[in-house]
């Protein structure tokens, strides 16, 4: 049986234990993502909304027990190496969850079959690995783990957003499929080929092109290899520097590009390049993005959280990963991990941009999406600036959890 948690039953379990919070012993979180190099600034970002929420919750009681989260924070380096090193210490030193997901998929899935294997050792000391962002598909798919949650829509959910938004723009003509290479630049290649193709089959595909990740420092021989083939929109699945960097390039060409990008918008510098830039749109998919209407609880969210921590709030999903693991402890009673993972399983949440459900299955958290674009502030579809631009963000499609709830191909073993 699923059960929905408002945030007033929360607050309420997280009071009632209120009275044992001086002598229980903290819940010790480990956050494990790229906090140092090219995409130093997205990893803070996103340690920064795990660290509000955390913060949020035990200024509110805390725990269902009267015992606080404690945040422990390790640099991934962007490594898989490193991140299974941070993984060992994070144990060492007591976290019984990693919250990860801004590394990309292969760290993600290396820190998933780690904690797997030290599961199986140490039966009873079990840790859980909650993605707030790496959305390969095949994490909740063909390798889905019973010690795995993913906290966004996967690859797969967020270009069927995109194809279905796509059906809807006839002068979408040629598209370009510019990545970066590794595994999830080529699944957003394969994905935009397969899906877009699907929704507009006559659409042409004019140019695939990879890159190396976090190394291109001018993208203009890309942008003349788009300009040769008289690309009008380009599938990327680019983010932090190497889609600023391309942007800019785009910018400094004049080439007024259209980009359908997965989380574009939530990464700090977008927009701003943007504006600079003057030219090019930027469709992105996001659970919510800022001056959304009708969302007045993320708005408040949002206006809370950049009073605290002095810089703009994203992505409420990342926020969501310690709220909801608050919730899911106070449903099983439990700090025991396995305990954690059965009560997370078909969990509804009422959350501050729509109703959740985390997949029992395959543990992949079906929420809504939202297609949006980057566009100068009109005061009536775009009434907010970003990033101190005046440019901000326009809502093009909204889809319901339900519309993108894919299939999966999991078949979880359990303990």
């Amino acid at each position: 049986m699923s059960v929905r948690f408002s945030a007033i039953a929360l607050a309420a379990s997280l009071c009632a234990g209120a009275v044992s919070a001086q002598t229980a012993e903290p819940f010790k979180i480990a956050f494990i993502d790229p906090l140092s190099g090219p995409f130093a600034n997205v990893g803070e970002v996103m340690r920064n909304h795990v660290l509000y929420a955390v913060d949020d919750v035990n200024a509110k009681g805390g725990l269902y027990n009267g015992s606080k989260f404690q945040l422990l924070q390790f640099d991934s380096k962007l490594s898989a190496q490193e991140s299974q090193s941070a993984l060992q210490a994070a144990i060492d030193q007591g976290a019984r969850v990693v919250v990860t997901g801004g590394s990309g998929s292969p760290v993600v899935t290396a820190l998933v079959q780690a904690a797997s294997r030290y599961n199986q050792r140490n039966p009873g000391k079990e840790v859980l690995i909650l993605n707030h962002s790496s959305i390969d598909p095949e994490l909740t798919g063909k390798s889905c783990s019973f010690w795995h949650f993913m906290f966004d829509a996967n690859t797969a959910m967020r270009m069927q957003a995109i194809a279905n938004y796509i059906k809807t723009q006839p002068e979408i003509k040629k598209v370009f499929l510019l990545n970066q290479d590794y595994a999830h630049g080529k699944q957003w290649a394969s994905f935009g080929r397969s899906m877009v193709g699907k929704a507009r089959p006559e659409i042409r595909f004019v140019g695939e092109t990879l890159h190396p990740m976090g190394r291109i420092k001018d993208f203009a021989p890309y942008v003349a290899k788009m300009k040769e083939v008289s690309t009008d929109s380009v599938i990327t699945g680019n983010w932090g520097q190497d889609m600023t960097l391309l942007l800019k390039s785009a910018g400094d060409s004049g080439y007024n590009l259209r980009y359908f990008n997965h989380s574009a918008g939530g990464f700090p510098g977008t927009v701003t390049s943007i504006s600079q830039a003057k030219i090019g749109q930027v469709t992105w998919v996001a659970e919510w993005h800022p001056g959304m209407a009708d969302r007045a609880q993320a708005d408040a969210r949002a206006k809370e959280y950049k009073a605290k921590m002095n810089q703009d709030f994203l992505a409420p999903r990342m926020d969501l990963v310690p709220r909801m693991l608050a919730a899911a402890m106070a449903k099983a009673q439990s700090t025991e991990s396995v305990k954690i993972a059965k009560a997370l399983e078909d969990m509804q949440m009422d959350t501050v941009f729509g109703p959740v459900k985390m997949r029992g299955k395959d543990h992949q958290l079906l929420l809504p999406q939202v297609v949006n674009t980057i566009a100068p502030v009109d005061g009536k579809l775009v009434k907010t600036g970003w990033e101190g631009t005046n440019y901000g963000f326009r809502t093009d499609a909204v889809y319901s959890a339900q519309q993108l709830d894919l299939p999966t191909e999991c078949q979880m073993k359990r303990p």
